[in-house]
């Protein structure tokens, strides 16, 4: 079984979503944990705030199968595909660790970049696993939040679901 952090996201009826994708985790993986929930501003577009978190779950399925089943999810919880990619979002779901695997290949990146260049990845992953390594910086996520919020002032606010 390997531990896998997933980032999800929504700016769509972003709270039954997200319930929605927690329960259909729970139901294909058991017991899951996440992280606090966090509202931030769009990225890269004018649009509603999201609603972000990072879930951990454990999986015997590979890193391909599960982005591919990921997808499906995602299209299950009325994902637009055809929409560009910096836009509103029914459900965003990412593989931001999977084990300590270090890889890059058409549709997958691992850890995903965006760990390191958002508050609202890095937050909610520092406040589940803090005492977790990043598999190529080497720094616990804990203290690269902190250098992280040292120099970047990226709005997040705590909300539930």
């Amino acid at each position: 079984m390997t531990d896998v952090y997933l980032g999800l996201g929504s700016n769509t009826d972003a709270r039954r979503y997200l319930r929605s994708a927690l329960r259909a985790l729970e139901t294909k993986f058991g017991a899951i944990q996440w992280s606090p929930i966090y509202t931030s501003p769009a990225v890269g577009f004018e649009g509603d705030d999201f609603l972000n978190m990072v879930v951990k779950i454990k999986t015997n399925l590979t890193a391909t199968a599960l982005r591919d089943w990921l997808r499906q999810l995602e299209d299950d919880h009325d994902r637009d595909r055809s929409q560009p990619k910096f836009s509103d979002r029914s459900l965003d779901v990412d593989i931001l660790l999977f084990g300590s695997r270090v890889l890059q290949m058409e549709g997958l990146e691992l850890p995903r970049a965006e760990i390191l260049h958002y508050a609202h990845v890095l937050k909610p992953l520092a406040d589940l696993a803090p005492k977790l390594r990043h598999p190529v910086e080497r720094k616990s996520y804990r203290r690269l939040w902190r250098e992280f919020a040292d120099k970047d002032n990226q709005p997040l606010h705590l909300t539930t679901i």
